[in-house]
């Protein structure tokens, strides 16, 4: 990339997305969001604001969205992937052309396909053939998007080769957004995606009252979770307990801003799947990512006790007392 400022488009207009957009417009880098809904390109272009998704927040006049994703894609050097995980291959299949031109693509996106049980980085590269050779950086860390947009100190992990996530570092990097660099682009995906099915099991604590210790709890051996499945697949276990994983986990378990563990707190309260998200506008990604999950502990022969249980939960109409009774009698054994 050259010394110029890049032009970038962010893909996704949710929340995230748009903190994310605003962030860079802030910073005075050329940027351009693409949004599916007519209603969130014109709320951003003509009121500044994204009253659909990050309601209450003034975005920068220089930002301007798009409903065109061809033609973001053919005006950016860089882009940001923010749309959810299950949504990545249809979207970007049969871009390629108006991709050619992209030299790096950042991947904010936190979760696990469910037929291919490939993680974001991997299905775009499938999707985008012409991304072959091009810096492919996932960005993950502990970071509501919410907060983001208005100014809190907020820090974060850039992965990929070490070249690509220091491009990634010094285009993203303010003075309340800390980049931070990892070449373990596995463990930082995998953090990002699991910490969504912890924090729907936090929840589900939650909603049936219980307190601060069955929440570190879930958080501890959840994590203990993740770093198995993380190894198992190539990943560094010390990147678990840094940003992308610990970190994000914390956050996403007992954050009041959370969709997964606000999904598990209705769940806990008796409500079914179904009729919460009939009442959401945002996707939580943990609640596809469980279904990946338990696949992917299954084919390398992972004991991810926490996340069973989450899916016989969602998918099985499991008692959540249950779920709790049968986790806290399993087999006694050494902590590891």
């Amino acid at each position: 990339m050259s010394d110029e400022k890049p032009h970038v488009g962010v893909v996704g207009a949710g929340a995230w997305g748009t903190a994310l957009a605003k962030l860079l417009a802030d910073n005075g880098i050329p940027t351009r969001i693409w949004a599916r809904e007519s209603a969130v390109v014109e709320s951003i272009n003509a009121e500044k604001e994204n009253a659909v998704f990050l309601s209450g927040i003034r975005l920068p006049e220089s930002l301007s969205a798009e409903g065109d994703l061809a033609a973001v894609l053919r005006q950016s050097s860089v882009v940001v992937n923010a749309v959810p995980t299950q949504y990545i291959r249809s979207l970007y299949t049969g871009m390629d052309d108006a991709a050619a031109d992209v030299e790096l693509l950042v991947t904010v996106s936190k979760g696990i396909e469910i037929d291919t049980l490939q993680l974001p980085v991997e299905i775009l590269r499938d999707s985008v053939p012409s991304l072959a050779g091009k810096g492919i950086v996932a960005l993950s860390g502990p970071s509501f998007a919410r907060e983001v947009a208005a100014g809190h100190p907020t820090a974060v992990v850039a992965a990929g080769e070490i070249e690509h996530a220091q491009q990634v570092q010094r285009l993203f990097s303010t003075d309340t957004f800390r980049v931070y660099t990892s070449d373990d682009i596995v463990s930082v995906e995998l953090g990002g995606a699991l910490k969504n099915v912890m924090a729907i099991a936090a929840g589900i604590c939650d909603g049936l009252r219980f307190g601060h210790n069955t929440t570190t709890a879930v958080i501890t051996r959840g994590l203990a979770e993740m770093s198995r499945l993380g190894v198992a697949l190539g990943g560094d276990p010390l990147t678990f307990a840094g940003l992308s994983g610990m970190g994000d986990l914390v956050l996403t378990c007992t954050g009041g801003l959370s969709r997964n563990r606000m999904i598990g707190q209705e769940i806990g309260k008796g409500r079914k799947l179904a009729e919460i998200l009939d009442g959401m506008d945002q996707v939580a990604e943990g609640v596809k990512t469980v279904v990946a999950v338990r696949e992917l502990a299954k084919r390398t022969g992972i004991e991810m006790p926490i996340a069973e249980q989450v899916y016989l939960t969602l998918y099985e109409n499991k008692s959540p007392t249950q779920v709790v009774q049968e986790l806290m009698t399993r087999r006694l054994r050494q902590e590891k």
